[in-house]
C-alpha cells in the first residue's frame, strides 16, 4: 500500500506544497481538503493537468479521509492584520486550528502532522495537546527555510555549495529567530576562523535572513515556493525514513518549550533533537525566546 499526504487548505500556500509534492513524487497519493470546495476543486483539477510527470495521483478528500493520511499538513491558518497584536492571532489561530483538528478526528495513530502555519511554534504546541497525537509525532516547519536563507548569505560570502554550509537558525521563526554563529562550520572548520566572515556584518546579515518574508510579502503578497520546498523534502524524510537532521519546531525539553531545533527526521517522527553549541549570546536569546513560546502556549502544555 502506498503512503498518503493530506493538505489541509488549498490556498497560494497549500497548492504551492501539493506541486512541490507531485514533482517529486513524494507520496503516493495526494489528498486536497478546504473549507472553499470550490477553489479547492479547482486546484486539484488543476493539479490533476500536472500528474503526468509524477506518479503520485491528486484527488479532493473529505476531512475524514484527511484524517487517516500518513503525513497531513495543516496550512490553514489567520494573516496578522494592521494593528493586531500576537496573542490576537494566536486567539483566532486557535479557532481555526481546533476545528480543522475536531474535523479530521479520528486521526490515524501513526500519522505525522506538520503545522506550515504562524505562529508555527505555539501552534505546534497546540496541535501536540489538541490532536491526541504523541508530541515526536507533531512537527512545526520552524527554522528550516530561515536555516536555508542562512546557509545562502554564508554561501554568496564564501563561494562555496549551501549544502556544504552547516549552519542553523533556531529558536523562532520570526524576528526572535537565533542565527548560531558559533559552531557553523564547512568542511569542518568553524565558520568563524573564514576572514570573510570575520569581515562580515553578522548582526545585519542575520536580520537580513529574519526579514526576509518581509520582503516577499511586501512584493507580492505571500511566501509559497520557498516553504513549499521544505516541505516536500520533510515529507520525503518522512516517507524515506532518511533520519535526516533538519531544524523543525517541536517539543524541547531543555527549555520547556515547543521551538524549532535540528531533528534527526523519519518515518515515526522526531527521533532525537540535537542542540547545537551556543555562545552565552545566542543561548540567552533562545531563552527569550522560549519564555514567550511558554507564554504563548500557557494553557497547552502538558
Amino acid at each position: 500500500m502506498g503512503s498518503q499526504m493530506a493538505i489541509i487548505g488549498a490556498g497560494s500556500v497549500g497548492s504551492s506544497i501539493a506541486f512541490a509534492c507531485l514533482m517529486r513524487s513524494v507520496v503516493s497519493e495526494l489528498l486536497i481538503n478546504d473549507f472553499n470546495t470550490k477553489v479547492c476543486e479547482g486546484q486539484v483539477l488543476d493539479l490533476q493537468d500536472a500528474a503526468f510527470v509524477s506518479s503520485t495521483k491528486v484527488r479532493v478528500g473529505t476531512a475524514a479521509e484527511c484524517g487517516q493520511a500518513d503525513i497531513i499538513v495543516i496550512t490553514a491558518g489567520a494573516r496578522q492584520k494592521p494593528g493586531e497584536s500576537r496573542d490576537q492571532l494566536v486567539l483566532r489561530n486557535e479557532e481555526i486550528l481546533r476545528s480543522v483538528l475536531e474535523g479530521l478526528q479520528p486521526i490515524k495513530k501513526t500519522a505525522i502532522l506538520m503545522l506550515v502555519a504562524n505562529p508555527v511554534n505555539v501552534l505546534t504546541c497546540m496541535a501536540q495537546k489538541l490532536s491526541g497525537l504523541p508530541p515526536h509525532q507533531v512537527i512545526g516547519t520552524g527554522t528550516y527555510l530561515d536555516s536555508v536563507r542562512f546557509r545562502v548569505a554564508v554561501k554568496d560570502c564564501l563561494k562555496v555549495s549551501e549544502t556544504s554550509v552547516h549552519a542553523y537558525i533556531v529558536g523562532d521563526h520570526g524576528d526572535k529567530q537565533v542565527a548560531i554563529w558559533s559552531s557553523a562550520s564547512i568542511g569542518g572548520k568553524p565558520i568563524l576562523a573564514f576572514e570573510e566572515i570575520k569581515k562580515m556584518d553578522r548582526a545585519a546579515e542575520a536580520a537580513k535572513v529574519a526579514h526576509k518574508a518581509y520582503s516577499i510579502i511586501d512584493l507580492k503578497g505571500a511566501t509559497a515556493f520557498g516553504i513549499a520546498a521544505v516541505v516536500s523534502e520533510v515529507a520525503l524524510c518522512i516517507t524515506l525514513n532518511k533520519l535526516s537532521v533538519v531544524p523543525l519546531s517541536t517539543y524541547c525539553d531543555r527549555f520547556d518549550a515547543c521551538l524549532s531545533f535540528p531533528v534527526s527526521l523519519g518515518t515515526n517522527g522526531v527521533e532525537s533533537i540535537v542542540y547545537p553549541d551556543m555562545d552565552e549570546h545566542e543561548l540567552a536569546l533562545v531563552e527569550e525566546s522560549a519564555v514567550a513560546t511558554r507564554h504563548a502556549c500557557r494553557n497547552y502544555r502538558n
